[in-house]
């Protein structure tokens, strides 16, 4: 797998982290701490291709943590933050539907990855929320269009309400 392939995935990797930030809307501009788990259940690695010794493999289950400011206009418009940090990829969101104590959404790309996502997220009291994105789809690797599937677990914490140096996710999107 060619370190560029590597990249791709990666920069995947954080566009779904992102996109599961907005499953973290719990109507409180302010600082939020993300911590959230990547489980690939259908990896771009061809099937029996291992990594180099000594280098990590990408599609291991992999627990981030860190900060999403969100805005009053990410609130008003998606319950929550949102970004495509994947400039090259065509993403849109569509079906927002934001409740009381929770959301859902559906996310679809084009570009070196075709994807469909579902989004969903519940914050039964006004300092946590919880929320899950799943994602299917191909992407685009040489000649060839690799089957991908991963699904993105995350529970967050509001830390205040000054975001100081942690600028908000641009905007994305949407049908």
């Amino acid at each position: 797998m060619s370190k560029s392939h590597i990249r791709i995935a990666l920069a995947f990797c954080l566009l779904a982290v992102s996109i599961f930030a907005l499953a973290q809307a719990v109507r409180k501009p302010g600082l939020w701490q993300m911590t959230s788990t990547i489980t690939w259940q259908k990896s771009p690695m061809p099937p029996g291709m291992t990594m180099p010794q000594g280098m990590a493999n990408p599609f291991a289950p992999t627990t981030r943590t860190s900060d999403v400011c969100l805005t009053q206009e990410m609130i008003d418009k998606f319950g929550a933050p949102f970004a495509n940090p994947q400039a090259q990829e065509s993403c849109t969101t569509s079906n927002v539907v934001l409740k009381p104590t929770s959301m859902s959404a559906e996310m679809t790309c084009t570009g070196k990855m075709n994807a469909h996502a579902t989004i969903e997220s519940s914050w039964p009291g006004g300092n946590t929320a919880h929320g899950t994105v799943h994602f299917t789809g191909t992407m685009q690797m040489g000649a060839n269009s690799i089957p991908v599937e991963y699904t993105v677990e995350s529970t967050s914490t509001y830390k205040g309400a000054d975001c100081g140096s942690v600028k908000p996710l641009p905007m994305p999107a949407s049908k």
